[in-house]
């Protein structure tokens, strides 16, 4: 159901979207996240006009800017009325519009230049990644427990926390009507966006994303997965309350990471903060987002025992179908106060 504006605020964001530029920018910004310099190539305007137009669109609530270090971005918002308005608004317009067309092409261009460096940054990094991946569980059979936890769905809203190559978007890609992938590494999106995109999934996108603060409303998903996320944040159980936020009424979190081990040389090379998490732990940071904790599974790596080796858990909790109640915005304090107990 849309939120409904005000009528001042409704005559504002019609204002703002009423002009042929700043309808072009909703048009690209509902497809990628862009910055300024982005739509200065695309659109072939200055950067202070343009500046204007967003500063407009920003200020009508159709937009949302962040920053990512000296860069910054913009979205269609997620979590605001006149940002519901804008995606109707952009629904209407014309497929076959000549200069959305162009538009969309000169996009096209600029996600391929993007796609090139997320190649060479993948080029880097494919034997540290290789390396890890041999020490669990074939990756196929860890992405069939999570489709049999998970669930068949449907699901209206997917999110996925630390979407990387967004290959859990597309795992899921016939599960869901919308999926969203988040992320803080611009090569990472880049690449998942080109992948996802060269796949035919129209209906999902990435952005960059805090995850400990998603650019979404409350209670909006009815699937959210955190996949070999949390061992590389300080606080996983702020997280998880960030996660469960986004949950609606019976909406499903799946969590899938190590278990508990001794491989420092994953803390020292790799970044990992935490050397896998406890069952315990999670059951507490679950709880303390007003989650229950509904499916516990392990998976271990058969023969080999001379090598070193990681076992996978995954984890699914449940947002209870009462109305999503004032624990949640506690969650985060909660969680917090564990993490400082441990």
């Amino acid at each position: 159901m849309t939120e409904a504006l005000p009528m001042s605020d409704l005559v504002a964001a019609l204002k703002a979207a009423a002009e042929p530029t700043r309808l072009r920018i909703l048009l690209l910004l509902s497809r990628s996240e862009l910055s300024v310099k982005d739509l200065t190539q695309i659109l072939g305007q200055s950067q202070p006009r343009l500046s204007r137009h967003l500063k407009l669109l920003t200020e009508a609530g159709l937009i949302e800017r962040f920053r990512d270090g000296s860069w910054v971005y913009f979205h269609v918002s997620d979590r605001t009325a006149g940002g519901h308005l804008a995606r109707r608004l952009i629904a209407a317009v014309e497929g076959s519009d000549a200069q959305a067309r162009r538009d969309r092409d000169r996009l096209e261009t600029l996600k391929r230049d993007r796609e090139q460096s997320a190649q060479a940054y993948f080029k880097t990094h494919a034997a540290d990644w290789d390396r890890i991946r041999s020490l669990y569980v074939p990756e196929g059979a860890v992405e069939q427990a999570m489709l049999t936890s998970l669930g068949n769905g449907p699901f209206r809203l997917f999110v996925d926390l630390g979407t990387g190559t967004g290959r859990i978007l597309d795992l899921f890609s016939g599960r869901y009507e919308r999926g969203i992938g988040f992320d803080l590494n611009q090569s990472m999106l880049a690449y998942a966006e080109s992948k996802l995109s060269a796949a035919g999934h129209r209906n999902t996108e990435v952005r960059h994303g805090d995850l400990y603060d998603l650019t979404l409303q409350d209670g909006v998903a009815d699937a959210v997965v955190m996949h070999q996320v949390l061992h590389f944040l300080a606080e996983p159980g702020a997280a998880i309350s960030e996660a469960a936020r986004i949950l609606a009424p019976g909406g499903k979190l799946l969590i899938v990471d190590f278990a508990p081990h001794d491989l420092e040389f994953l803390r020292e090379e790799h970044a990992h903060k935490r050397l896998g998490l406890a069952a315990d732990q999670v059951a507490q940071w679950t709880a303390a987002a007003g989650l229950d904790l509904k499916r516990t599974e392990l998976l271990s790596r058969e023969g080999g025992s001379d090598q070193p080796a990681l076992t996978v858990s995954l984890w699914v909790a449940e947002r209870p179908m009462a109305t999503i109640s004032n624990a949640t915005k506690k969650a985060g304090t909660a969680s917090r106060h564990i993490e400082e107990a441990r």
